[in-house]
């Protein structure tokens, strides 16, 4: 089974080179082989983790070389967990994204650059989650910084481009800062695997230790969007187009989450900076869903609530216990899907009417019934209506916080309760302009919407078609800066990629006893250490 562990990093980007190899032609054989890839990895990924959950971690060191010298690869089972979360959602993103044909858009690019750049992606995503070392880690980064710049960027409209830039200069400053954190961390214990840390960074003098530590968070913060590090998010992810921004707002800032659960578990035991992350967790909670309250654009609106439940979880971690780390694991595995759901069904709403700007909808539950459902059930699952996983994952947060005991977690529990109150209030904001009011305007004929630029901003809205205007002015528009081909009904395969991510969703409610048992195992996995650290220093 070892030898099944680098397959989720090894497939995707052998995929690309062939992607590339293709060049503009067959473009049908892009998506073809995007798909089998994808579902070979998800299938991978099952199988890893019914194996790490029945044997414990699978380790394997790349060229047999042992550390410190060799990659290490390590699939224990969080790792496989976030792994098979991760593999099911792409695939699920990459199907919508074909449905909206994407890839068709690009037959005037030498090459096809959305499938390369997905593959890339996933390869990315997965390295990060297997990594077992710091500098395979930063790798992993680096990977998605590259396909992440390209896929924000698709169309190469002026907001795009400057999203995109803001998003590269963030990274490559929290690269740098990572860079000096593997350089100090090597320094002091002459290693960069994980395992070898674990044991070596408890003789390294405590100063020296909580550098790295604050170092590592630093970065993993970035990555993560939590606050005060988050106002990239808001202005970056809305740009892109609706399957790359649900992918991003669902998946990548779980990367940085994954990765200080395991630093903070691992390499860090003894929650040194517990007040820290509870301070940090109460932040982002309440900063972002008082900025969501704000929004009147839903993808903004959904940018803000992912900063703010991102709090969720580090409450889970800032506790430290099994009971919390389980219960963040939960709530990761289920952030990501249901956020994903809800950028997906966002980007349904974009492509029926035009626009995201809730000013400017109405009466969608009327005119488009399913579409309605879809956006109606993840937004009750992120609020945390029972008996849905959102609120499993947030009940499982607040036995634990209340198990603590301390007045800093009783604090963060009110932080908790208040940020669903708000949820709750900004769906239903949602529900109650897009979908249950009248139409404010009349509907934007079918055809291709010209959205405003900056300079002309207060210029209506004109929809198109392929002779000229076709429709009134005062369509709407949203802050991509390109241009949106609305249709009258919304392509079958978005709609049944969007009911995927919605089943999926419901899944984990069905499933609650076995998630949360696997959360729960892992999350004493993760604080015994020795299973990680015998299953790489004895394979």
């Amino acid at each position: 089974m070892n030898a099944l562990v680098p397959l989720p990093v090894v497939l995707p980007l052998t995929a690309c080179g062939l992607s590339l190899f293709i060049g503009p032609r067959l473009r049908s054989l892009h998506r073809l082989i995007s798909i089998a890839v994808l579902t070979i990895v998800l299938a991978v990924d099952v199988i890893l983790l019914f194996e790490a959950d029945r044997s414990g971690p699978l380790a394997v060191h790349l060229g047999d070389f042992a550390p410190p010298l060799g990659v290490t690869l390590v699939a224990d089972r969080l790792s496989a967990l976030m792994l098979t979360v991760s593999g099911a959602v792409t695939l699920i993103v990459l199907i919508y994204a074909l449905g909206q044909d994407m890839a068709d858009r690009e037959e005037r690019a030498p090459i096809p650059v959305f499938h390369p750049a997905y593959l890339v992606l996933v390869a990315g995503v997965s390295c990060t989650f297997l990594a077992g070392d710091l500098v395979n880690l930063y790798v992993g980064f680096e990977i998605m910084l590259m396909a992440s710049f390209v896929l924000l960027t698709v169309g190469g409209t002026e907001p795009r481009l400057r999203a995109g830039s803001t998003y590269v200069v963030v990274s490559l400053v929290s690269s740098l800062v990572f860079l000096a954190a593997i350089a100090v961390a090597y320094a002091a214990a002459g290693t960069v695997n994980f395992a070898q840390l674990s044991v070596r960074l408890a003789e390294v003098p405590e100063g020296v230790r909580m550098l790295i530590e604050v170092l590592l968070l630093t970065v993993f913060g970035v990555k993560a969007a939590v606050f005060p590090v988050a106002a990239w998010l808001p202005d970056s992810y809305p740009t892109a187009p609706a399957p790359i921004t649900a992918v991003f707002a669902g998946l990548l800032t779980k990367v940085g989450v994954y990765s200080m659960i395991r630093a903070e578990t691992l390499l860090f035991p003894g929650n040194h900076l517990t007040l820290v992350l509870m301070a940090i967790a109460f932040a982002s909670m309440l900063v972002g869903i008082l900025g969501a309250v704000a929004q009147t654009d839903l993808k903004r609106l959904l940018s803000f609530t992912l900063v703010s439940h991102i709090g969720f979880m580090l409450f889970g971690l800032a506790l430290g216990t099994r009971a919390g780390i389980g219960g963040a694991i939960v709530y990761t595995a289920h952030h990501i899907t249901v956020q994903t759901t809800l950028f997906l069904a966002a980007g349904l709403l974009e492509r029926r009417y035009g626009t995201t700007e809730l000013t400017r909808l109405g009466g969608a539950a009327r005119t488009a019934p399913l579409l309605a459902v879809l956006w109606f059930i993840p937004a009750m699952n992120l609020a945390g209506i029972p008996p849905l996983s959102g609120f499993l994952g947030k009940l499982g947060l607040m036995r634990a916080g209340a198990a603590d005991g301390g007045a800093d977690a009783y604090i963060l529990l009110g932080a908790i309760a208040v940020t669903s109150v708000l949820t709750l209030y900004v769906m239903a904001k949602v529900w109650n302009l897009a979908f249950w009011r009248a139409e404010p305007a009349p509907l934007p004929a079918e055809g291709v919407v010209l959205e405003d630029t900056e300079e002309d901003e207060e210029r209506p809205h004109i929809p198109i078609g392929p002779a000229g205007p076709t429709g009134p002015a005062g369509s709407g528009a949203t802050p991509t800066g390109a241009c949106i081909r609305t249709t009258s009904r919304v392509p079958l395969i978005m709609t049944s990629a969007t009911a995927g991510a919605v089943a999926l969703g419901l899944a984990y409610t069905l499933l609650a006893t076995p998630l949360t048992a696997v959360a729960d195992r892992a999350a004493g996995e993760l604080l015994a250490r020795s299973p990680y650290i015998e299953a790489v220093l004895n394979p």
